[in-house]
């Protein structure tokens, strides 16, 4: 028969055993398992945010170019020179698709190098291209042959946007109108008529802000391309 000490009779009684042992060794198994866990989650969510950071596509639209005379711009020549940025040039007055990861800095940079006159250079995130594209902004305006849907993108965004809609000259007979304001995208319309092209050219004076502006369609084709 086996005798107890003293000494071992306290070890015994501090020394889980059994089901109550084999219930603690669970606990901390389990916490320990959900740290790990939880560690390597955290850390891949960074990691796709890292990526999703990386994978940033942009648009770029050149302001005040033209094909001949003053501010003579190859938008094909541009991209073809800037290939390694996976460009895809729209149009011929310099719209462009990048789908290489690179930052705005260095990319506004490279356009400006290969210009051979100074102009202002919008970049816009794609996704911000397509949230616009995504639904018809034009859905319940006025529409026909003597009818342009443009977009004007800004320079940046304003600090106060003027009351809207907008009419030019005057509300009962307007030859331009701006619809709507979304972030650095002004939408509007204008009559296929000569006198509507200097309304076109007061926006700028209006809103106090640089831009440039592009056809409904062309923003069109850029989002399908993205």
């Amino acid at each position: 028969m086996r005798v107890q000490t003293a000494q071992t009779r306290r070890t015994a009684a501090l020394t889980p055993t059994g089901s109550t042992a084999v219930r603690d060794l669970s606990r901390r198994i389990s916490h320990e398992d959900f740290q790990i866990v939880a560690s390597r989650q955290k850390a891949w969510c960074g990691d796709r945010s890292r990526v999703a950071l990386l994978r940033m596509r942009w648009v770029v639209f050149l302001r005040a170019v033209n094909v001949g005379g003053t501010n003579r711009c190859q938008p094909a020549l541009i991209a073809k020179q800037l290939a390694r940025f996976d460009i895809v040039n729209i149009g011929a007055v310099g719209t462009f698709v990048v789908g290489e990861n690179v930052s705005e800095s260095a990319l506004r940079v490279a356009f400006a190098q290969k210009l051979p006159f100074k102009c202002e250079i919008m970049i816009c995130p794609a996704r911000d291209i397509s949230k616009l594209a995504s639904k018809d902004p034009f859905a319940h305006q006025p529409s026909g042959p003597d009818i342009t849907r443009f977009v004007s993108v800004l320079a940046k965004r304003l600090h106060a946007p003027p009351p809207l809609p907008l009419n030019l000259p005057s509300d009962d007979d307007w030859l331009l109108k701006i619809i709507a304001i979304q972030d650095r995208f002004v939408l509007g319309l204008y009559r296929r008529e000569m006198k509507a092209i200097s309304y076109l050219g007061q926006i700028e004076k209006r809103l106090g802000v640089a831009v440039t502006t592009r056809n409904w369609n062309t923003i069109e084709k850029v989002a399908r391309i993205l």
